[in-house]
């Protein structure tokens, strides 16, 4: 069965259970989220878009979109089993669906009743995206020197790839300092930049020598690799 048929499997089974119970051992509600929250301990996954996310969100929510496959899977794979991962959408639908491919593969993953729209119903706090200003791409290549070395990490807070990536990069800026300058650019913010860069997934890490792009990946990469690249 394909990724896609067995999601709608899924949120068929998940619905027709739901309105026979809404708090499951996979369904919570407003409540008992909001605990495990304020427990931390727990990894935070709106499963929306990147444009209902920009819309409203909870506080230090990782984003991975249910509807593209390619991109959950991959944002999703670096997700830390150890730790239970709490998931909310709109209204509660895809979140469910994604609360159980989640647990098939091994995590154990909780689901948001209601989504989004029951937690604003119960007063409960959602951080709205802040309007920032846009670089332009003369700044950003002002901001790349033409005689060192210049290592680019665009990232976004909300990416869990970019967590794992964030004390790598940073490591190597500390081994590194003095002989290279690292640039970090805030993808989820700088949307016009990224579509000019041609910048597709995050994390995408670019190094310039002597103001020439000389190597561009995105994902995670090993220090080693970025090491070796820098030299």
């Amino acid at each position: 069965m394909s990724f896609k048929n067995r999601c709608l499997s899924t949120i068929f089974s998940i619905a027709v259970f739901s309105s026979c119970n809404s708090q499951s051992p996979t369904n919570v509600d407003v409540a008992s989220f909001e605990q495990a929250i304020a427990k931390g301990n727990m990894q935070l996954l709106d499963v929306r878009t990147a444009s209902e996310y920009q819309s409203g969100h909870l506080s230090n929510a990782l984003l991975a979109n249910w509807n593209d496959e390619a991109e959950f899977k991959k944002r999703t794979e670096t997700l830390d089993k150890t730790k239970p991962v709490y998931t909310y959408c709109l209204s509660g639908v895809r979140s469910a669906a994604a609360t159980q491919w989640l647990r098939q593969q091994g995590f154990t993953a909780y689901n948001l009743t209601g989504g989004i729209n029951a937690w604003k119903k119960a007063n409960k706090p959602v951080e709205q995206a802040n309007t920032v200003k846009q670089i332009t791409k003369a700044q950003y290549e002002a901001m790349i020197p033409t005689n060192q070395t210049v290592l680019v990490d665009i990232s976004a807070v909300w990416c869990p790839p970019c967590k794992v990536m964030a004390p790598i990069v940073d490591s190597i800026a500390q081994v590194k300092s003095g002989k290279m300058v690292l640039v970090k650019i805030d993808g989820g913010d700088q949307t016009e930049l990224c579509k000019m860069l041609n910048i597709n997934a995050f994390p995408t890490l670019i190094i310039y020598k002597q103001g020439k792009l000389v190597w561009q990946k995105e994902g995670i990469v090993s220090a080693n690799e970025i090491a070796k690249q820098l030299q």
